[in-house]
């Protein structure tokens, strides 16, 4: 069995070094926050004392983490994963960053004969804890085929896309169709809501017809009530949209909606919402229409 160092024990991070400890694999963890280390020491893994460290003792080294500098840092900087990893050290990126860093960070790697995907999730903290998340994987597919059964702990769906990158354009494509969705649905309730009927009824009218959605299910109970508690922040989904957008720019392709939500999402944040669900976009058009999606 794999020796798998964890690195990021934030919201999705922590469930999911901890369904790896579930399924027994031998666990080293780093964090720059003290408490999840405790918490998953306590629950059988090892504490690594850096990254290096975390390299050293592993085979595989998994990193979730907020963006791409922060991995950069991990894996290049100075006590970083390059450090202490041997040639065969497996580098399982799960975090949701920008492509070309992907593909920068994979470059400097192999340099040192070491490996490594890039595998963002979907599904937020409900299905990390659950280990039901969407994993979408770029790299080599002999490595993909090493740590797969390890992935298959953590997702429902493990789908390797192409080659290093590949999996930080499909989470993109996922974070634009989600952040349009929640758009979407924020716009209709609040109209729905100004008109004077009841947002739950009009919830439970179209679920089942084509504008259903995952989406909505996930965001709409949330929604009607007032729960904002992150599941996905929404200053996250900022970082991922502007990754998107950027991305789409560097390749002439338009994005017009994704501006529009990531503009929406940026005057929240900047308003005091960035820590919140990102389903707490509907505020933006709440504060405009003058209203607020409750039951009637």
């Amino acid at each position: 069995m794999k020796k798998i160092g964890f690195i990021g024990l934030g919201i999705m991070g922590k469930p999911m070094a901890r369904n790896l400890l579930k399924a027994g694999y031998p666990l080293v963890v780093h964090d720059i926050v003290s408490a999840p280390v405790a918490e998953l020491v306590a629950a059988g893994a090892a504490t690594g004392t850096s990254c290096a460290d975390v390299a050293a003792r592993s085979d595989v080294v998994i990193t979730m983490l907020p963006n791409s500098p922060e991995v950069r840092e991990a894996v290049l900087g100075p006590g970083g994963v390059i450090e202490g990893a041997s040639p065969g050290t497996i580098v399982v990126d799960m975090s949701s960053i920008a492509p070309l860093a992907s593909r920068d960070i994979a470059a400097q790697l192999a340099a040192h004969d070491v490996a490594m995907l890039d595998a963002p999730v979907s599904g937020g903290e409900p299905k990390a804890i659950e280990g039901t998340l969407a994993i979408m994987v770029g790299g080599p597919e002999p490595v993909f085929d090493e740590v797969k059964e390890i992935l298959s702990e953590l997702g429902a769906s493990v789908t390797r896309v192409g080659e290093i990158g590949s999996g930080n354009v499909a989470k993109l494509a996922n974070q634009i169709i989600v952040g349009l969705n929640i758009a979407a649905l924020s716009e209709a309730m609040v109209l729905a809501t100004k008109a004077g009927v009841d947002p739950a009824r009009v919830f439970q009218a179209i679920r089942g017809g084509l504008a259903g959605s995952t989406v909505m299910e996930a965001k709409m109970p949330l929604i009607l009530a007032r729960n904002f508690k992150p599941g996905f922040r929404i200053e996250l989904h900022v970082k991922d949209l502007a990754n998107a957008t950027d991305t789409a720019e560097s390749l002439g392709v338009p994005s017009p909606l994704s501006a529009a939500v990531l503009q929406m999402m940026r005057s929240l944040a900047q308003a005091g919402h960035a820590h919140e669900d990102h389903g707490g976009l509907v505020q933006y058009y709440e504060q405009l229409a003058e209203t607020e999606v409750r039951p009637l």
